[in-house]
């Protein structure tokens, strides 16, 4: 299937955007500086989690970071899909096109995702159809924050936090050029995908240039679309969604970027501007696909060694502009659309009693519109605006963070023939967080963090009020809903040693009204079909739960890595477990290194899940076996060939978490070749 020959307007809208940046790319460069080579080293330090930049063995909470070669190697089409499998981290897996992480069971509203430490505008959230606007190709960092992040990051961080990095705001003074290539073939969903990054700076100034292009087919699947528990509870032919082959999953996307900063001894100054078009299918409804277009302009600047009581300034901005279409046999049904500014400024003062801390400001004004006969929520203007206060203080070897955060945040719908009159809710969110981190010796360190946080509802979960075809249910909202609240504790323990490590880390957080979708028993009539009924209601409830991430090398040549998760979530008022909740996971691999040479087995096995919500079917457990071999070129530049077989026993794999495991399983057994270049 070719989608470039079919209906895909906002694809080709801006083709001559397109050309340009690809002729600016593939020209030669010229560059004055004495050594034309220069690039820049960017450590993979985490810069999400604690805004004073200290390493993620000195943090508090648990931080991943994926970035440089084993970001590129474990990059998939959706973000989601990139982060599944980090400890802790699953994904909704809303076919090959549109899939969201999921963080300790909590997804939605309560995983805060950021570009560049600002919050990305798109409708991601709304509905897990709907993909998330930001592409992997392009990502040069990904950093997740596992846990309560609301203290820096806003209520909707009570899960986590996913920052994805793309660098397009040159922070560094440049003198030469720098950037990178690839491209990959194959993997289920014939995927042919290809990206490059370049940045050229005179140490003064920087410009920076990105385009990338994927186009994927029809998902390969080792049998039925349909799960054989769901065809024998309602009746759904297995065939129906397809077999070998899932129905209505091929997708095409483009996009490119610009961006320019003036850099200087102590700080920088930068633009960058973000054009991106996403056009796939829909697969819970065959007919269905979703047109996606995505602008975003950023402005960030940094000012350090400043006089007086603070010492550094950091400002970061960005409008977005999203909207996208829902193509019903080629005819526009629906339309979304969402419009807004977020940002921050953020000030780290001088050392003040022994303490080291930032003072800062958030702010958010959006728009959010969803026109057309299935659009199931009005539309609805959200402000908020919040300061927060995080602090840290040394002693010896250990320290100690606290830090609070206050807000006020507006939610109004407006009027409407299909919802009434408009309604406007106001909530004070209020978050604080006391952490601690104790060096037992020179290899084992301990790490606790307590905090109170606090969200306000969302739009869709105050105001929803009708079908959601996406998810084939009525979804109401309730407007009576209070602040979602919760208490948390999160420990970790952690050693390190020569080339071992190994981190231990549970947690527990226990929510006085946790705000989720509850399938009421009842059905609806919806043009002469009928769905189940579910609506937005607050319950009590707790979630607990373990990871486990490890690495040991064995010899010069082999190491060993080691991971595994685990979730327990219930309403505590009924006993009752709660809906989409990943079961145990527990998975290894080997690494091997020898000259250019590097190979990796992976497995990750992922239980059955038995403990279900009511109407919720149960999952069976699956063993995902993958492989990797890559080489190094003996040439100039690092250039690396690669070849990925992904399910390689050809399991039918189904994530609980995601709302259509029964209808959309993982691809099956598949291989992906490719090659990057770093300059």
């Amino acid at each position: 299937m070719n989608m470039t020959n079919r209906l895909a307007p906002s694809v080709w809208r801006h083709k001559p955007l397109w050309l340009a940046m690809m002729a600016a790319l593939t020209s030669p460069v010229t560059v004055t500086a004495a050594d034309n080579s220069t690039t820049i080293d960017l450590d993979q330090v985490p810069v999400t989690g604690n805004p004073l930049g200290v390493a993620s063995d000195d943090m508090v909470v648990p931080v991943s970071v994926l970035g440089g070669r084993e970001l590129s190697l474990r990059r998939q089409g959706t973000l989601g899909e990139t982060l599944n499998g980090i400890p802790g981290v699953t994904a909704t897996q809303f076919g090959p096109n549109a899939s969201r992480p999921i963080i300790r069971g909590l997804d939605a509203e309560r995983v805060r995702i950021m570009q560049n430490g600002v919050g990305v505008l798109d409708a991601s959230s709304l509905s897990f159809d709907h993909a998330v606007g930001i592409d992997p190709l392009i990502i040069e960092q990904i950093d997740v924050v596992r846990g309560p992040a609301a203290l820096l990051y806003g209520g909707s961080a009570m899960g986590g936090v996913v920052n994805a990095i793309d660098h397009r705001i040159p922070k560094e003074s440049l003198n030469g050029y720098t950037g990178r290539a690839e491209a990959r073939f194959g993997g289920p969903d014939n995927t042919r995908n290809g990206a490059a990054v370049v940045d050229v700076g005179n140490g003064l100034f920087a410009l920076h240039a990105d385009v990338y292009s994927r186009e994927t087919s029809n998902l390969d699947i080792p049998g039925y679309a349909v799960s054989k528990r769901k065809s024998l509870a309602d009746g759904t032919e297995r065939d129906s969604k397809g077999k070998k082959t899932l129905n209505n999953s091929a997708g095409f996307a483009n996009g490119g970027a610009m961006g320019a900063s003036w850099t200087f001894d102590k700080g920088y100054l930068g633009l960058s501007y973000a054009d991106s078009n996403n056009y796939y299918g829909t697969v819970a409804e065959d007919d269905v696909k979703i047109d996606m277009n995505n602008k975003r302009t950023e402005l960030a600047g940094e000012v350090r060694d400043l006089k007086g009581p603070i010492e550094k300034l950091k400002l970061r901005m960005a409008y977005t502009n999203y909207k996208h279409v829902e193509l019903e046999n080629g005819e526009v049904g629906t339309t979304f659309k969402n419009r807004g500014m977020q940002g921050s400024l953020e000030g780290t003062h001088q050392t003040f009693l022994g303490l080291n801390g930032v003072v800062g400001y958030q702010f958010q004004n959006t728009r959010f519109m969803a026109l057309g006969e299935e659009a199931f929520v009005p539309s609805v203007t959200t402000q908020d605006q919040s300061l927060y206060l995080y602090e840290e203080y040394a002693i010896d070897k250990h320290k100690i963070t606290f830090g609070g955060r206050t807000g006020e945040t507006s939610v109004r719908s407006a009027d409407s023939d299909n919802f009434g009159t408009g309604q406007n809710k106001r909530f004070s969110p209020n978050s604080f967080a006391l952490g601690g981190l104790y060096t037992i010796d020179e290899s084992w360190v301990a790490t606790v963090n307590l905090s109170h946080n606090e969200r306000a509802p969302s739009y869709f979960e105050l105001f929803a009020d009708g079908p959601h075809i996406a998810t084939g249910q009525v979804e109401i909202g309730n407007t009576a809903l209070k602040k979602e609240r919760s208490n948390g504790i999160d420990a970790q323990l952690k050693w390190k040693s020569g080339g071992h490590s190994i981190t231990l880390g549970a947690y527990a957080t226990k929510f006085k009204n946790f705000i989720g979708l509850f399938n009421t028993g009842n059905d609806r009539l919806v043009d002469g079909e009928l769905l189940p009924e579910a609506e937005f209601r607050a319950v009590p409830a707790l979630f607990k739960g373990l990871e486990l991430e490890g690495k040991f090398a064995l010899n010069d040549e082999w190491a060993l890595r080691v991971r595994g998760d685990y979730v327990h979530a219930k309403d505590t008022r009924n006993n009752d477990y709660l809906p989409r909740i990943s079961p145990l996971r527990l998975g290894g691999g080997l690494d091997y290194r020898l000259g250019n040479w590097n190979a990796r087995m992976d497995v990750l096995h992922a239980f059955k899940q038995n403990d279900v919500a009511e109407n919720e079917l149960k999952t069976d457990g699956y063993t995902n076996l993958s492989a990797l071999v890559a080489y190094k070129l003996p040439v100039k530049y690092h250039v690396e060939l690669f070849a990925k077989a992904n399910n390689l026993l050809n399991d039918e794999i189904r994530e609980h978490a995601s709302f259509l495991k029964d209808i959309s399983p993982a691809g099956a057994r598949s291989v992906l070749v490719g090659a990057r270049a770093d300059f």
